[in-house]
């Protein structure tokens, strides 16, 4: 055994050994109780971040603590492989998208591999193997047999530098998040998913099952699903198209969950692709110049609820339902056709974005909600104005005098008995659009057939194989310039015919991956009984980033699974962690663009509590901006990279800090000083075993005093700590750790009965207590000082149990108090009555020399903590 800790020997070895047993291969067994954990797969970009250290680590801790506690504990790992940044790398390298991955993927791996993760790496998978995407298209095309996934032309955003469609989310300030072109309006074909038909049980279970989710992440699945009461009706028209006939059958619908303030509209307000604003822009070239600007920019509601809300009127006309009076169409930059049908009734009376359009652009306001002890002001907003609680109708005919509930029943009753509307349930989710106009993702698995249209591949022709070895130029997707993939034949005719070159999302890469990792290697079916087995997920670790999209697309896509008959549950993850971000200081400076710094780069002042007072670069002496503490990224300069960390300090090392310094769900800041702490924290341990040596005897037949006291606080520590363990709060075990260290250290026992005994149980606890964090040394110092002669190897001794008898105490030490003052402290039988304990503090040495030979007049006995003599 090395005298001094060499973490590279160290690691190095215990990593050899797990390799050759083959240590973390899983299989299921029906004999134990399993435990599915699983951090969320990672993009393999090239090299791991902190990020990955930290969420890696959770999922590690928690595998080693339950295997040791007799779980067959499962811990994958693969690789979200598809997406547009392996496009870009290539464009960039100009290499095949594929070379870039799988070379990614193999640093990665082996960055994981010196991390000590107990992956069973027999279960890995990569998304964009056919292997794998094989089944995303064999799911696809039992949906288009269920109708579930359909093809429609839509309104999308249109990145015209990467010339493909963007999400909502995926656009910024009106531009392609990458690549900062102003997005447009494009209307094209492409495949949907009703995730819709969902809609209803998605929220219900969130609301109802997910107990094991944090509250913030269900509440975002909840606004996200955005499930509305309200009433749906119809302004009627007269307006004719082209072809004579009144657009939209005479009726322009729309939704609103305040039908109490049906009687102060105003206005309409259409969406730019609506087909009244299609109809009056024929005829106005202002107007359409209007509407073409209008589909430049982004579409999250998000975002539109920042822009500038502008609008342009059409010249033409609907008719109020309940007053018959004429109401103005206005075209708004602010409504989308995708949501409801495109329209809506502007009350600027009531509602503050209608009220400001309305200012703006002259129309009229009218009050039709009162509220007592309050005044109406047409020319600044108050928020009482869109109060339905304390609201009552006034200015509205008959439906004045009402409260907000009785006024929307009495005003959709109304137009029910008209026909033309009634109350209705609406949700902000809409269907999921898969299609991508991007090469490097699965194929979709569809013909076109000039005679048969769009038509599905046969099953038994899947997979329909991605070619990977196409180079993107920026000229769009290189599948429209392969002959070798485009040509086939129609499955129905015979005829030469056309493949599909959309891609699929790459949510859908991720939406299941999780249940193929119980299945890896079955080439006849997408899931099986591993799947029966191991779901659903017991713990699920990730960022709070994935909290909505992700979450909630593989929530549906389970479902579908359920009712094809592929799986039994109905939610994929009973818990789930959102382990919060790595940060770092970050300094920069504005010339011509941003420019950012590397810490060593820079002189930097703080002040006593290690605050950043100024910060100059060395180069040249100029001072730089302090942006203060930031995600952790490449882009600016504030990364660790965790391949240095872990040949300079080892990874233990890196594990251990990335544990100690925030509880997992928090926020973790980057501090240099407490990573060297950690790593003299290990050093400490390494050189406490170095002192102990090894042995073989953990057990005496009695103990002293000292013996006894240092069990018993190793032994409170060590039921904390396993309590911390089984809630996840990783920073307290690491503290529990320490202190157990510390009372190794400071045990001056030396000749008490079994203090050699004692020493070694509690070093043994501490391996125990630290093997899920740091498991090389833990490994390494377990195999040399003997501990696996007697226990076995650490990877499967049982986890430690509290001995009760050594938490119970022979004596307790009170204060003892003369007058209410202290004066020292005596030792009592731990069951001591009140008369014995009296009696021993009249009978010691701080009664005799404090309280000056006078008889006490009362002692008071607090139980536990103090005696108080009165004289």
């Amino acid at each position: 055994m090395e005298d001094k800790y060499n973490h590279l020997a160290v690691e190095k070895a215990a990593q050899a050994e797990w390799t050759a047993r083959d240590a973390y291969r899983v299989t299921e067994d029906a004999r134990k109780k399993k435990f599915y954990a699983c951090s969320m797969l990672p993009y393999p970009s090239g090299k791991l971040h902190m990020g990955h250290v930290r969420n890696y680590t959770i999922n590690d801790m928690l595998t080693r603590y339950l295997r040791m506690n007799g779980y067959n504990v499962l811990m994958p790992m693969g690789w979200d492989a598809f997406g547009l940044p392996a496009e870009n790398a290539a464009l960039k390298n100009k290499v095949p998208p594929a070379k870039w991955t799988y070379e990614n993927i193999a640093y990665m791996k082996g960055q994981m591999q010196a991390m000590g993760l107990a992956i069973d790496w027999s279960r890995e998978i990569a998304t964009c193997d056919p292997s794998y995407y094989k089944w995303n298209q064999w799911l696809f095309l039992k949906m288009l047999e269920k109708g579930i996934a359909y093809r429609k032309t839509q309104v999308v955003n249109w990145d015209p530098v990467d010339m493909t469609v963007l999400a909502n989310e995926q656009v910024i300030d009106g531009k392609g998040w990458r690549t900062g072109a102003v997005v447009e309006k494009r209307e094209i074909p492409g495949y949907y998913l009703k995730i819709t038909d969902y809609a209803q049980e998605l929220l219900q279970f969130v609301q109802e099952d997910l107990g094991g989710w944090p509250e913030r992440v269900k509440l975002m699945q909840e606004n996200w699903i955005g499930r509305s009461e309200g009433v749906r009706f119809a302004f009627t028209h007269d307006i004719q198209g082209e072809d004579g006939k009144a657009i939209g059958d005479g009726r322009m619908y729309v939704f609103t969950t305040r039908a109490d303030t049906i009687m102060g509209v105003t206005f309409v307000a259409v969406a730019p692709e609506h087909p009244l604003a299609t109809h009056a822009a024929k005829s106005n070239p202002k107007l359409a110049q209007f509407i073409e600007d209008c589909k430049k920019g982004g579409t999250t509601e998000a975002e539109l609820a920042l822009k500038e809300k502008e609008g342009m009127p059409t010249g033409l006309r609907v008719t109020h339902p309940l007053t018959h009076e004429p109401v103005d169409v206005w075209v708004g930059n602010y409504v989308l056709m995708g949501y409801g049908d495109g329209a809506v009734m502007g009350v600027p009376g009531h509602d503050e974005r209608d009220f400001a359009f309305a200012l703006k652009y002259g129309l009229p306001i009218v009050q039709v909600v009162h509220v007592d002890g309050e005044e109406y002001d047409y020319k600044h907003w108050q928020d009482w104005y869109a109060d339905k609680e304390n609201g009552v109708t006034i200015n509205s005919d008959i439906f004045s005098g009402f409260k907000y509930q009785e006024a929307v029943n009495a005003v959709a009753h109304h137009l029910e008995q008209k026909g033309l509307g009634e109350k209705k349930t609406t949700w902000r989710l809409r269907d999921w659009g898969i299609s991508r106009q991007r090469y490097w993702g699965t194929p979709i698995p569809i013909i076109h057939c000039d005679v048969h249209g769009a038509v599905p591949v046969p099953e038994k022709d899947l997979p329909v194989v991605l070619p990977q070895d196409c180079v993107p130029d920026g000229s769009g997707n290189p599948l429209n310039k392969r002959e070798d993939f485009l040509a086939c034949t129609c499955p129905v005719c015979g005829k030469a015919a056309r493949r599909e070159t959309d891609t699929m999302d790459t949510f859908v890469d991720s939406s299941w991956y999780f249940m193929r990792y119980c299945d890896p290697k079955d080439d006849a079916r997408m899931v099986a009984g591993g799947t029966n087995y191991w779901m659903p997920m017991d713990q699920y670790i990730g960022g709070i980033e994935h909290a909505i999209l992700h979450l909630l697309y593989a929530r549906f896509w389970t479902k579908v699974m359920r009712d094809l008959g592929l799986v039994k549950i109905d939610e994929p993850f009973t818990r789930l962690l959102t382990q919060g971000m790595v940060l770092n200081e970050a300094f920069s400076r504005t010339t011509t663009g941003k420019q950012y710094y590397w810490a060593h780069e820079l002189d930097v002042q703080r002040d006593e509590h290690a605050k950043v007072i100024s910060a100059t670069a060395k180069a040249d002496g100029q001072p730089v901006t302090y942006e203060g503490w930031t995600t952790m990224s490449k882009s600016k300069n504030n990364g660790v990279d965790p391949q240095d960390l872990i040949e300079k300090y080892g990874a233990d090392t890196a594990r251990l800090y990335t544990m100690f310094t925030a509880p997992p769900e928090a926020t973790l800041e980057w501090n240099d000083a407490a990573l060297e702490g950690s790593y003299r924290f290990l050093r400490r341990v390494w050189n406490f075993g170095v002192k102990l040596g090894a042995g073989s005897e953990t057990k005496a037949a009695s103990y002293g005093k000292q013996a006894q006291a240092l069990r018993r606080e190793l032994h409170t520590v060590l039921k904390q700590v396993d309590y911390d363990y089984q809630r996840m709060q990783y920073n307290t075990v690491v503290s529990g750790a320490m202190k157990m260290l510390n009372a190794l250290e400071d045990f001056k026992g030396e000749g008490d009965a079994g203090a050699g005994a004692a020493l070694r149980e509690g070093f043994g606890l501490l391996l125990r207590v630290l093997y899920p964090v740091t498991p090389h040394i833990a490994h390494g110092l377990w195999k040399e000082l003997g501990y696996a002669t007697a226990a076995g190897e650490l990877l499967d001794a049982p986890w430690p149990r509290v001995d009760e008898a050594a938490l119970r105490q022979d004596e307790v030490e009170l204060m003892l108090q003369v007058n209410g003052k202290l004066r020292g402290s005596i030792l009592v039988p731990a069951d001591a009555g009140k008369a014995e304990i009296e009696k021993i503090a009249l009978a010691s040495e701080g009664f005799a020399k404090f309280g000056g030979g006078a008889s006490p007049k009362k002692v008071v006995v607090v139980p536990g903590r103090l005696v108080n003599v009165v004289v």
